[in-house]
């Protein structure tokens, strides 16, 4: 009996010491994004990139530890408002949205979830924000002030023709992030002695009746604003504006890469980063109310000598010295 009592104390005190076994800890969820984009997926794919890749820059991967949900709607934008509201059902935790027709979409949807936008024109004016500053709301993020570099774009386009008279705005009265563009131009072109011709258009296939009505207006040139209709058909603006004989000047790289003959404005690659940045800040505690909307502070003048040939078109050596890049 002495020998099975000394064995069962011998056990118990095996057993007394032994470590527990760790608690299972469970699975720690993956962010959860929605991205909601009124543009064609292939007109956002560099920015997207960028922001894919601002996103993995700060620890968050595709597949691992970040799951993205996609929304991309150029064909009819009164789907956006259905489009955020799917996402917002799906308890996500941040909603980008891209363009200003998407972040008021956004905006109109939740008022809870955090959005981060990018490619917004005036977030003031279009009431996405109270301020800069301070957004106040449940919105806050990048501005690619558009309208205030308007001026800029039409100096470069008087200076590679100094006898201009007359440019065409190709604009889009339905898109609320056109609509300053158009509004900026007017005091610049006065002081530069440019006259605008109005050049209204809200859909893809009434831009071969207006590029012939600004020929008619005899405009010598073509300023593109940004809007969602104009960024998912660039290639078929630059072919108008040769076709018609117009020079052209856009707001963005891309158009010039995509055949305008020349693009003022910030960078893609720039715009995505810092969209991830600020979805990272808010995952990580930061209030959007609290969070000062950034405007850019590089610039980029992209010049496409292919488009100037088929044009016939000289660019003075001053405006070529000041490219950042020159499409041959």
């Amino acid at each position: 009996m002495r020998s099975k009592f000394l064995r069962f104390l011998f056990c118990a005190a095996l057993l007394a010491g032994a470590s527990p076994a760790p608690a299972q800890q469970p699975a720690k969820r993956a962010v959860h994004i929605g991205y909601l984009a009124a543009v064609s997926a292939a007109a956002d794919a560099p920015r997207l990139e960028a922001f894919r890749q601002g996103m993995r820059d700060l620890g968050y991967v595709e597949g691992q530890n970040l799951r993205i949900d996609y929304r991309h709607e150029s064909e009819d934008l009164g789907r956006l408002p259905r489009h955020a509201a799917d996402l917002v059902a799906m308890n996500i935790d941040v909603l980008v949205a891209v363009t200003t027709n998407a972040a008021q979409a956004a905006k109109k949807a939740t008022s809870t979830v955090p959005i981060v936008f990018m490619g917004v024109t005036d977030p003031i004016t279009t009431g996405l924000a109270e301020s800069l500053a301070r957004p106040g709301g449940n919105a806050t993020g990048v501005t690619n002030v558009a309208a205030i570099l308007t001026g800029k774009r039409l100096e470069i386009l008087k200076e590679t023709n100094p006898k201009m008279v007359r440019v065409a705005v190709l604009w889009d009265p339905k898109a609320p992030g056109s609509i300053p563009q158009w509004e900026a131009s007017r005091q610049p072109a006065q002081q530069l002695g440019l006259e605008l011709y109005s050049m209204e258009a809200s859909s893809a296939e009434s831009y071969a009746a207006a590029f012939k009505e600004a020929v008619k207006a005899r405009s010598h040139a073509v300023w593109v604003t940004l809007n969602p209709v104009a960024n998912s058909n660039q290639k078929l603006i630059a072919e108008l504006a040769i076709e018609n004989k117009l020079p052209s000047i856009c707001a963005r790289g891309d158009y010039a890469e995509n055949g305008c003959l020349m693009a003022y404005g910030p960078g893609y690659g720039n715009e995505g980063k810092d969209g991830a940045r600020y979805v990272v800040r808010i995952l990580k505690g930061a209030k959007p109310a609290d969070l000062p909307i950034e405007q850019p502070t590089k610039f980029e003048l992209l010049i496409n000598l292919k488009t100037a040939k088929r044009l016939g078109y000289a660019i003075p050596r001053s405006v070529l010295a000041r490219a950042d890049k020159v499409i041959q």
